[in-house]
């Protein structure tokens, strides 16, 4: 066997995470491989849904602008709808995405960010491309067998070109895990698997499909259909519509009858069938382009790194697609775990730093799993309202039928009907759950705080805006005293470096951050915000979002979360500042 190759970061998987994960550790200037088993990138557009959090990541790189290019945006994304058909009659709909007018502000105050859809088949190619073109190349057809880990500390790994079945060895400082649902290297690592039962199996059908004529008063990229007083077969209980290219390319996904089990093995001409008779108009020409299954999980790591090996994205999450967390999740992982390795690799942190990847990500992702399976759960009083639940084509005639009478029992469908769409709000206008990231680990500096406030009373519509240490750094629209282009708060941070933001008064915290960057080698930038200041706050909302006085400050890490804040000016600020640096950073 030739000689290994020898480099610093070996990155298993080209998908959401694994790309994103070489792109972010090639924005700090670091260099390494991917290695994917697969012939290239996404083929079907699995994840699509991307979120604020995610762009916000993507945005600090430069990489938003070249994926809204490709993006549908959030226009497209106006509704979700349950229907009888795509042509057919409508039962109910809701805004989503951000689109209700009720909550367009909840939104703008979250971020400078939209949710836009971006299929996976685009968004895999704009990462994959960005990180070879910065040093981070990737080996398509290409298995990882297994790692064994050098006395020195390096890891040996073993892969298999998988077109010529030669073997060759990789030495590594840092192995990666980003190899999805059956992750090999979490497998070979032994970490435990929180597991709850899943609910069941689904089938994804993409097609072709000219659908325009349909979506101008219809207009949604997810659409439920349901046909509860008709024949249905078990494995086509109810079908979620959802748009992948307007509107011409579109992913059925089809649920079976719940409890009915997964040992369906349906034809192609079923399928097709089972495509017209959802969409309601069998004079529109499909073509079906792929089929494939997968099982409803509800599975969270334990925990996601062991020693100089770290697991990302569904290598350490699964879940079913509901509320758009998969790949925004995947993305949000490598973003906090990119500057950690790139801070320890230049000496300018201890690798203790490392060890606060697993308790500040295995949190997030234990909720967005709960999440994702509660969001499944919570159009089952939907479908019950619309009569989808009974056991015979006689019950479920009757009970859908009710939702036509003037009498006790319709007027009490029809109001657990309009109750079971409301609550679907949690997964179409969850920003709190998208956003409400708190980290806790030696990485956040929190000892000069009180107890936390709790999260909002519905934490996962509402979303808490404030700079508590292990937060994320709010969102308020700055600009210069002159006005030009606006331009957001986290603007400032990010981008490789800690931000020390303060305002009138907090001078001292500027040279402070300069004496601080000085003697740790570290990056440390600081701006002045408020009247006249370095920059000004437009709409003031910085000043009511900030939490402390003007001449405190807040001292922001560079995934943009908040490391620590103070009050106020304080007597020794110099001292103070080197202080949490040196906690934060592990030195």
């Amino acid at each position: 066997m030739a000689l290994p190759l020898e480099l610093d970061l070996l990155i298993v998987g080209a998908g959401p995470a694994g790309a994103a994960l070489a792109c972010f550790l090639a924005s700090h200037g670091l260099t390494g491989m991917m290695v994917a088993n697969t012939p290239t990138t996404a083929d079907t557009p699995r994840a699509h849904i991307t979120n604020m959090a995610a762009l916000e990541c993507l945005r600090d790189i430069g990489l938003e602008e070249e994926c809204l290019k490709v993006a549908v945006d959030g226009d497209n994304m106006l509704h979700t709808r349950w229907c009888r058909s795509m042509a057919g009659e409508e039962f109910a709909r809701i805004y989503s995405w951000g689109n209700d007018p009720k909550r367009v502000g909840d939104y703008d105050a979250a971020s400078p960010c939209k949710h836009v859809d971006i299929p996976q088949t685009l968004l895999e190619p704009i990462l994959v491309q960005h990180a070879a073109h910065h040093g981070f190349p990737c080996r398509f057809h290409t298995a990882f067998l297994a790692f064994e880990r050098e006395a020195s500390g390096t890891i040996l790994s073993k892969v298999e070109d998988t077109l010529t079945k030669q073997r060759y060895e990789i030495r590594s400082k840092y192995l990666f895990g980003c190899d999805g649902a059956r992750s090999q290297v979490l497998r070979q690592l032994q970490i435990p698997l929180i597991k709850k039962p899943g609910q069941g199996l689904a089938m994804n059908i993409l097609i072709k499909a000219d659908l325009s004529n349909l979506v101008e008063h219809r207009m949604g990229n997810l659409h439920w259909v349901l046909q509860p007083d008709e024949e249905m077969s078990d494995f086509g209980h109810s079908t979620l519509v959802r748009m992948v290219k307007p509107w011409n390319e579109w992913m059925f996904i089809v649920l079976p009858k719940p409890g009915s089990g997964g040992d369906f093995a349906p034809t192609q001409e079923e399928y097709l069938k089972w495509v017209q008779r959802a969409i309601g108009d069998v004079s529109i020409p499909v073509k079906i382009l792929n089929v494939s299954k997968w099982v409803i999980n509800e599975t969270v790591a334990e925990y996601y790194s062991d020693g100089n090996i770290f697991c990302l994205g569904d290598a350490v999450h699964r879940h079913p697609p509901l509320n758009g967390l998969g790949s925004n999740t995947c993305i949000q992982d490598a973003f906090n775990l990119a500057w950690k390795i790139a801070y320890v690799l230049s000496g300018q942190a201890s690798p203790s730093l490392l060890d606060s990847y697993s308790p500040e990500r295995q949190p997030v992702g234990k909720a967005i799993v709960t999440r994702a399976n509660q969001g499944l759960r919570d159009h089952g009083p939907v479908f019950e309202a619309l009569g989808m639940m009974g056991e015979t084509l006689e019950e479920r005639k009757r009970d859908h039928g009710q939702l036509s009478e003037a009498t006790p029992e319709g007027a009490a469908r029809r109001a657990r009907l309009q109750a079971a769409i409301e609550n679907t709000s949690h997964e179409f206008h969850g920003v709190g759950v998208e956003m409400n990231q708190r980290y806790e680990s030696g990485a956040i500096y929190v000892h000069d705080e009180g107890p936390r406030p709790s999260l909002p009373q519905d934490a996962v519509l509402e979303h808490e805006i404030t700079t508590y240490p292990g937060s994320r750094l709010p969102h308020a629209w700055l600009n210069t005293r002159c006005p030009s282009k606006q331009f957001s708060t986290i603007d400032l941070a990010g981008h490789g470096a800690f931000c020390l933001l303060t305002g009138i008064g907090g001078e001292k915290w500027k040279d402070a951050s300069n004496a601080a960057a000085k003697e740790l080698g570290v990056e440390i930038r600081s701006y002045s915000i408020g009247w006249k200041q370095d920059y000004e706050d437009v709409y003031s909302d910085w000043a009511r979002r900030r939490e402390i006085s003007e001449s405190g400050c807040v001292l922001v890490r560079p995934d943009r979360f908040v490391a620590w804040r103070s009050a106020e000016m304080i007597s020794s600020p110099e001292a103070k500042l080197l202080q949490v640096m040196k906690s934060v950073l592990g030195r």
